[in-house]
């Protein structure tokens, strides 16, 4: 018998089929699964073919409004399925969705809007109008607006009326940004986390893996599409699958059980708050939650719930963060190991390394950088920062972690310090720059105070101006007017000083005199 011993070689040919986009799987979908039904939301209820149809709608409507392949579109609204359905038109084009925070203030939209600099904003009334109005009115920028809940004139519904539904688009690059998501201000502002087609599709196979999500999965998106969590738990992986997406604006505990027993709901986004709610209202004459996988917080639900054996419930957590698509190492891999955040997805790499990027021994502490199908395209308009944060071919996620004996990590928290408070991550910089801008304040200083129900609550100190005086409610209601309302403290201490250490503010001192604690470690997940 012989053996072939010389290399073999491959000559890439012209007519090569072209990979899977993230628009291909509505249009696979639409013939897979033509009685299937891919999204509820409200009174909507959508098969994949007709789904698909709106989609092709919408990608219509955004290049009769100038939308082209590295454009970007703005979302200013609460969860809907409008979101996932601009998404899919976004990827057939070729551009760029952001669904931002929709608590924010009208100066913080204003930023976003100048920052992002969309050919289109979609925006809501309810609830926010007066802020997005007044934003409109303080940007610099010049967008097509289109009213989603509403109908008539310069409103979404009719921008896609007017439209065809045939899909002329071809193949486009699957290393496109197409999720852009406004992470927490590290440097004092926000910035644009760009999620490629490549990376919602990796995230969207791990998760159904994680999940065991298939076509009969039915997710609840209860979360916020401003956040990453949604999307990995388990949005995207029901979608990738041909399952069905069910939408509900915002939270209330009542109104989610009610859907969760008409839906026939398996997954769901829910927070301990809001489940603890929900058992306080849970009554099994109305309700029924037998098909419902509560995930990690299974035993929040006092046995309502069948054991979740899935490698994300029996297995839960890990760490990661939105410019890594969600979680990148996670303990659903490899079973629980000697660290606290399970081993990278099939499609991470993982390297601790020290601050010139040697890697480091095993049991050493060091940064955790990333690289693979996960890592983000960089943030929106921050080059300095992208070349800083993505050098040598990795990502450097600016976390403190260690590879363990049997090779899992145990991430030990972040190297900016960063306040957790419900599923939200709040960072020092942007409400310190908050409070020091008003005119009583010399030096302001965030802690983050330990708190049962929410992980953490944010605590402020603050040192005033020579002469001045204001009170700790009136401090408050000034960052409420001026940034997300989740951010702003929830006490204030006033000292004469606020401490330092090499000329820095030291935040450990703070710790110990106001009871800090807390922060995001141990074996808290990051995302």
């Amino acid at each position: 018998m012989t053996f072939r011993t010389a290399p073999i070689t491959y000559t890439r040919k012209e007519n090569t089929v072209p990979p899977t986009t993230f628009g291909d799987i509505s249009r696979e979908h639409r013939r897979s699964y033509p009685s299937g039904t891919a999204i509820v939301d409200d009174q909507h209820r959508l098969t994949w073919p007709e789904y698909d149809a709106r989609i092709n709608q919408a990608a219509h409507a955004l290049q009769a409004a100038g939308v082209e392949e590295g454009d970007r579109v703005l979302w200013l609204g609460q969860t809907s399925f409008r979101v996932f359905e601009l998404l899919g038109a976004c990827a057939k084009l070729g551009a760029m969705l952001c669904p931002a925070n929709w608590r924010q203030s009208d100066e913080e939209f204003a930023f976003v809007i100048d920052d992002f600099d969309p050919k289109v904003v979609v925006w809501q009334d309810e609830e926010i109008g007066d802020a997005v109005r007044a934003a409109s009115k303080l940007t610099q920028r010049d967008p097509v607006w289109w009213q989603h809940d509403t109908e008539g004139k310069d409103s979404y519904e009719s921008a896609l009326a007017t439209q065809g539904a045939d899909d002329l688009w071809g193949p486009v690059d699957v290393d496109l940004p197409l999720l852009v998501i406004y992470t927490a201000a590290i440097d004092g502002r926000p910035n644009g986390s760009m999620l490629t087609q490549r990376n919602l599709l990796a995230m969207a196979h791990e998760s159904s893996y994680l999940t065991r999500s298939d076509s009969e999965s039915v997710f609840l998106n209860s979360g916020p599409l401003f956040h990453i969590g949604n999307f990995q738990w388990d949005a995207l992986a029901v979608y990738l699958q041909g399952g069905t997406n069910v939408f509900v604006p915002r939270i209330e505990a009542e109104a989610v059980l009610e859907i969760i027993t008409r839906e026939g709901v398996t997954s769901a986004f829910l927070m301990p708050p809001t489940i603890m709610q929900m058992m306080q209202l849970y009554d099994p004459d109305k309700h029924d939650v037998s098909r419902l996988r509560g995930g990690p917080f299974t035993p929040l639900w006092n046995g309502l719930l069948a054991e979740d054996t899935t490698p994300w419930g029996s297995t839960p957590g890990g760490f990661g963060q939105t410019e890594v698509s969600g979680l990148a190492v996670v303990n659903g891999h490899g079973g629980r190991g000697q660290g606290n955040s399970g081993r990278p997805s099939p499609l991470a790499r993982v390297r601790i390394v020290d601050g010139e990027g040697n890697e480091q021994p095993v049991g050493s502490a060091g940064e955790i950088v990333v690289a693979g199908d996960v890592v983000h395209a960089g943030y929106w308009n921050r080059p300095e920062i992208n070349a800083r944060r993505m050098r040598d071919g990795w990502w450097h996620t600016t976390d403190l972690g260690r590879r363990e004996d049997d090779g899992s990590i145990h991430f030990l928290g972040t190297m900016t310090r960063m306040i957790k408070s419900a599923a939200e991550n709040i960072y020092p910089a942007e409400v310190e720059n908050c409070l020091e801008q008003h005119p009583a304040v010399r030096e302001a200083a965030l802690i983050g105070v330990p708190d049962p129900q929410f992980t953490q609550s944010v605590k402020a100190v603050v040192a005033l101006a020579d002469g001045s005086e204001v009170t700790a409610e009136e401090l408050i209601e000034h960052c409420r007017e001026r940034i997300a309302s989740y951010k702003k403290p929830r006490t204030v201490e006033f000292v004469n000083e606020i401490p330092k250490r090499d000329g820095v503010k030291d935040y450990e001192a703070l710790d110990a005199m106001f009871g800090g604690g807390g922060y995001p470690g141990g074996d808290n997940v990051r995302a």
